[in-house]
């Protein structure tokens, strides 16, 4: 921050009286500019200023919360509050309770996803750790551990209707798919979170499988588990979503089941990932682009 000095020109009086004391060598007094046979007034006594006490408190707070502002904006998603989601309302509207969240450290030397050194979209921390931890109070999934936290190909093709799984888990093994991570959850108010991360070689395969195999806009091109049909979320905050990832977020339109899903999928660098929420009654949409934004800012 710079701040600005503004100097006051001095005015026509100040200036010869300014000159005048200049060029004045003789010792005399100066001569009072008064009309002969005036008395003049004397001068009132200047008081000195003091510091009001207010004043400078009030310019000390001033100078903390600059301080504040200024360190609060240097961080991304290290700082991110659980319920600071951009895009989305007050924490008061159904938002979940996320701990604060944490990048793993990259390996010495090497460069993050979308850096210009690295073109192939490389995630070089461990993709485990890249995955959305559970909100305060929610239970955990245990069939989403995997073994050593890599989840087998097939435990993730159960996401889907079964007529789709075989079609599929050969589109997975011709893209190269190297591994996933995963971790599901249930909160309190009966939703059921699922986040699945794979990582394939390149991005170059994400974005392909992306857009032209799995997230049309005009609709997923397979069908979860427990959702017949999908419809693309108008009311999905895109905004929110880091503009280095790819994102399609559907929900299960009316009349529905007994429960209701919503899905997303992101394509970040070498990392697709799909999140899933179902709930009896209705998904609601809160929770779902919370959580869909926080996964979205971890992979970005």
């Amino acid at each position: 921050m710079t701040t600005e000095q503004t100097t006051t020109e001095p005015t026509a009086i100040e200036q010869t009286t300014t000159e005048r004391a200049a060029t004045d060598t003789s010792g005399a007094p100066p001569v009072p500019a008064f009309a002969p046979g005036a008395v003049p007034e004397p001068a009132p006594a200047v008081r000195k200023e003091r510091p009001r006490p207010r004043a400078v408190l009030r310019w000390a707070a001033a100078a903390l919360v600059f301080a504040a502002v200024g360190s609060a904006t240097a961080y991304g998603v290290t700082g991110l509050e659980r319920t600071d989601v951009p895009g989305l309302a007050t924490a008061s509207d159904g938002r979940w309770d996320y701990p604060a969240l944490t990048r793993p450290p990259l390996p010495s030397g090497s460069p993050g996803p979308f850096a210009q050194a690295n073109p192939a979209g490389t995630h070089h921390a461990d993709l485990r750790a890249l995955v959305l931890p559970a909100p305060e109070g929610a239970a955990p999934d245990k069939a989403l551990r995997g073994a050593d936290g890599w989840l087998a190909t097939k435990d993730f093709l159960a996401e889907y209707a079964k007529d789709e799984r075989e079609e599929l888990r050969q589109k997975f093994t011709d893209a190269g798919l190297r591994h996933i991570a995963a971790r599901g959850w249930r909160t309190g108010d009966g939703t059921h979170t699922r986040i699945y991360l794979l990582q394939f070689d390149t991005a170059v395969v994400v974005d392909r499988m992306f857009v032209s195999d799995l997230a049309p806009a005009s609709g997923p091109a397979y069908s979860v588990r427990g959702a017949e049909s999908s419809v693309y979320d108008e009311d999905f905050p895109d905004s929110a979503v880091p503009t280095d990832l790819g994102h399609s977020v559907y929900v299960e339109p009316a009349p529905y089941g007994a429960e209701q899903v919503r899905q997303g999928y992101l394509a970040a660098g070498d990392v697709l990932a799909l999140v899933t929420q179902s709930r009896e009654g209705a998904a609601r949409a809160v929770p779902f682009q919370q959580t869909v934004v926080l996964q979205s800012q971890l992979l970005g």
